[in-house]
């Protein structure tokens, strides 16, 4: 039940029928990198290259999830925002606040409900057994600082999918807000 993973990606395809478009190049940041990860093995032949930001093929432990969803639930956004910031960007990024103000603001006008069933998504999440099932060429970007989906959870999708690049760049999870240039070079280059 819920709105997991498998329903992302679904809608995704769905999303491409009524715009009628028969297959794309999809870049995926963290949660968007988890749909990457089921397009590339659900639904190959809509995907011509895959990016993989920041992401990760399972996320655990799930009483870490379920008690975000609890607070976040209980309190709301702002219970969390600091925390959620800590951890998408590198202390030096944070030290000059206007640079992340505008996702402090985001978060903290997203819906709580919203929130909880992204977590929810992750904390069900375990896409390692479709990882070998991925043909595209597929770029795996990584933070050498990210806590939320540190290396090691890239060196995982990296060694499973064949053929598979890396780029790695000096930020923590929002490496295309923390470090834009590299990461959109990286991605057009890829794509070319």
């Amino acid at each position: 039940g819920g709105y997991g993973v498998d329903r992302l990606g679904r809608d995704a395809v769905e999303l491409l029928d009524a715009l009628g478009i028969d297959h794309v190049h999809f870049c995926g940041l963290s949660l968007g990198g988890m749909t990457g990860q089921w397009l590339g093995a659900r639904a190959p032949d809509r995907i011509d290259r895959l990016v993989l930001a920041n992401t990760a093929a399972v996320m655990g432990p799930p009483s870490a999830w379920d008690a975000r969803i609890v607070t976040v639930r209980q309190q709301g956004m702002a219970a969390l925002t600091d925390a959620i910031l800590e951890r998408w960007f590198t202390p030096e990024f944070r030290a000059v606040p206007e640079r992340s103000s505008f996702v402090r603001d985001q978060l903290l006008a997203t819906d709580p409900a919203g929130y909880a069933g992204c977590c929810a998504a992750i904390r069900d999440m375990d896409l390692r057994p479709l990882l070998g099932r991925i043909a595209a060429p597929t770029l795996v970007i990584t933070g050498s600082r990210d806590p939320a989906t540190p290396p090691a959870d890239s060196a995982l999708i990296v060694e499973a999918i064949p053929g598979t690049r890396q780029v790695m760049l000096d930020a923590a999870h929002l490496s295309n807000v923390e470090q834009p240039e590299p990461f959109t070079a990286s991605v057009l280059d890829f794509l070319a």
